[in-house]
């Protein structure tokens, strides 16, 4: 299962870790971008935020020192292979179904979360046949 809406959760998580920093120093990202010189671009450097771009190891340590914080200290935990995260932002604007918006309140709702959160594999299923990624009578397997 796959689409711009569906984010690794390493990089999500890493993502919001280094949102965190940079808005520990209350910067903007054209403010890294500026600051940088360049080296990083915000777009990019937003890319990394919402989990859509991996970073290398070098620039992650290189953008950790630019925020004054020890790499080690944004590293997340390691999740399993099992674990997906929805991007509720990018899924809200790929779908101009108003049942999938209800779907995602309610869950969202439940789970007490605001924009990336985990779901279960009926959820996986449901949300895969709403956006007609994945074939709602495919077995469990079949939709990894």
């Amino acid at each position: 299962m796959g689409g711009p809406y569906l984010v690794d959760k390493f990089n999500a998580s890493l993502g919001q870790k280094l949102r965190a920093a940079r808005r520990q120093r209350a910067w903007s990202l054209g403010q890294v971008e500026s600051r940088t010189l360049g080296e990083f671009k915000a777009s990019v450097v937003g890319a990394y935020e919402r989990g859509e771009r991996a970073i290398s190891v070098q620039r992650f340590v290189r953008l950790a020192g630019i925020y004054g914080v020890a790499a080690s200290d944004l590293l997340p935990l390691v999740p399993s292979d099992d674990d997906l995260v929805i991007d509720l932002d990018a899924l809200g604007a790929a779908s101009s179904d108003d049942l999938v918006e209800r779907y995602l309140a309610a869950i969202q709702l439940l789970r007490r979360d605001s924009s990336h959160f985990e779901i279960r594999r009926g959820d996986q299923a449901i949300l895969g046949s709403l956006v007609q990624t994945v074939d709602p009578t495919a077995t469990s397997d079949e939709t990894r």
